[in-house]
């Protein structure tokens, strides 16, 4: 499994400290330091749709001009997550099923981990 986040991020903590808690094996990347490709973004587009990606409660979406986020469509969403990875909700995880999940549940985690 392949994990995406930032390293500081307190969801991104709680998750990698629970797959760590686990046993689970996985290998982390930090999308703000070490990049985020458009090939990458645009997968994650066709799993879970842009909508899911965009972290709307964050400071990065609150320092957006109201006009972009009144206005926001799948193309703006995919530009402005390029340019700002920090508005992408996290961790975003690539899972050994080829499925893509966002965000973190333990619960949820538990079900397809063992």
């Amino acid at each position: 499994m392949k994990l995406y986040g930032i390293r500081n991020c307190d969801t991104v903590k709680k998750a990698r400290k629970w797959l760590e808690e686990n046993g689970i094996d996985y290998e982390f990347h930090d999308f703000k330091k070490d990049g985020l490709s458009d090939d990458q973004l645009r997968q994650w587009e066709q799993a879970v749709g842009w909508e899911t990606l965009v972290n709307r409660r964050g400071t990065t979406w609150r320092k957006l001009p109201e006009e972009v986020r009144d206005s926001m469509d799948a193309d703006t969403a995919h530009q402005v997550m390029l340019e700002n990875p920090s508005i992408i909700k996290r961790p975003v995880v690539e899972r050994a099923d080829n499925a893509i999940s966002v965000g973190f549940n333990a619960d949820t985690w538990a079900k397809w981990t063992h």
